[in-house]
């Protein structure tokens, strides 16, 4: 493994299909390094394609290594409920003292009392969620209170509440899918910059020979969009700019998600990790600043400390990371020309999925189905629009 971060080569448990052999005699080039792209090199390996996996950087030294690590099931509409519970049930299943800790944990989401919109919706969604079978309950605010002391809940109008959640950290979940890939025969070659063309599909590493290839998937991250623009395949995506923080305290369960305020805290193993919504201007990802704001970290202290009253942070480190925004807040997942995929647009909601859309883009290079409703070709790559915060939540 050129360039790895893991120890030794995990072997993740994995489903009965794992030694079908589906990908024999194909050649796949991956590029990015995070989340999606480490497990989707670490899918097609397994099923016996000769993978290469690159990166500009290393192994999640991108958005992946910046992300919050919150994952939850908490999703009314198909195919987002699907995803998400496939992702939470591969996530338990690779965990290990070997390869990453997954640290099962409720996540909770409130509306405050005068925000309806948001209570409307919160209630809307968790009735979508029952009738799928996703586990979550309703809450009001003497019930949760009941349930997690630690919060305040005087202001809450309603909550919900899932139990297929957790927390994990995201640089450790990247490098042992890596390691996993190269274990099963993938080649990781970080610090390599590549271009992609197409009609073939083609890849060209920095200051190395152009390699013709039979796909090419590109997750790449913020970069995805000047990756595709170079090989002439215009996409409509935007990076933008999300802060987060650890510190110093105690705090067992829950993760909570404050709609109102629009912004969420989790456990960690330092304290707490907490993070705030979004700068809704587009970043460019070589330029942006990858450090806080001045005053990002006291006042989200501050509105922390107002939702957890027995809690007192002291502030380890705080920094900003980007994620990728489209026109409808849906991700860009499948072919974009022949032999060439593209995962990306994920509106911060991207490293919790990775285990299930990496096994998708893996299955659709390998001849499967794609996801329609996140067909790339839905647009034509041109499209102006703003920048949201948050994924789609109204599909059918």
């Amino acid at each position: 493994m050129t360039g790895g971060e893991g120890d030794a080569e995990p072997e993740l448990a994995v489903g009965a299909d794992a030694f079908v052999d589906r990908g024999a005699g194909l050649e796949v080039a991956v590029v990015g390094a995070g989340a999606v792209g480490a497990t989707a090199a670490y899918d097609l390996a397994r099923q016996g394609a000769d993978v290469t996996l690159y990166d500009r950087g290393g192994v999640a030294s991108g958005a992946s290594g910046r992300a919050a690590g919150v994952c939850y099931a908490a999703f009314a509409e198909r195919p987002d409920a699907d995803l998400a519970a496939d992702a939470i049930e591969r996530f338990r299943a690779f965990s290990g003292d070997d390869t990453f800790p997954f640290v099962e944990c409720p996540y909770v989401w409130l509306a405050r009392e005068g925000d309806d919109e948001r209570a409307a919706a919160i209630r809307e969604g968790i009735e979508g969620m029952q009738a799928r079978g996703v586990i979550a309950v309703e809450a009001d605010g003497d019930a949760l209170a009941e349930r997690f002391p630690a919060l305040r809940t005087d202001d809450v109008a309603v909550a919900g509440i899932a139990g297929a959640a957790g927390y994990t950290d995201p640089g450790r979940y990247v490098a042992c899918l890596a390691a996993a890939a190269d274990g099963a025969g993938a080649t990781v070659e970080t610090e390599t910059p590549v271009a992609v063309r197409t009609d073939p599909p083609r890849v060209v590493p920095a200051g190395g020979a152009e390699r013709e290839v039979d796909a090419v998937v590109v997750a790449a991250g913020a970069h995805t969009g000047r990756v595709l623009a170079d090989a002439d395949v215009p996409i409509p995506v935007k990076p933008y700019r999300v802060q987060a923080l650890v510190a110093d305290a105690d705090l067992d369960e829950p993760t909570c998600y404050d709609a109102t305020g629009g912004f969420y805290v989790r456990p960690h193993p330092e304290g707490v990790l907490a993070g705030d919504g979004t700068e809704e201007v587009e970043s460019d990802p070589d330029e942006y600043d990858r450090d806080a704001d001045p005053g990002f970290a006291a006042d989200l202290r501050e509105r922390v400390e107002a939702r957890f009253p027995d809690l007192d942070l002291d502030v380890n480190r705080a920094w900003a990371g980007l994620c990728t925004a489209t026109p409808d807040r849906d991700p860009l997942v499948g072919a974009v020309r022949e032999g060439v995929y593209v995962a990306t647009g994920f509106q911060g909601h991207g490293f919790m999925r990775a285990p299930a859309i990496g096994e998708r883009v893996a299955d659709e290079v390998l001849g499967g189905e794609g996801i329609d409703a996140f067909d790339p070709t839905r647009f034509t790559g041109d499209e102006e629009f703003e920048i949201v915060e948050g994924m789609a939540v109204d599909r059918d």
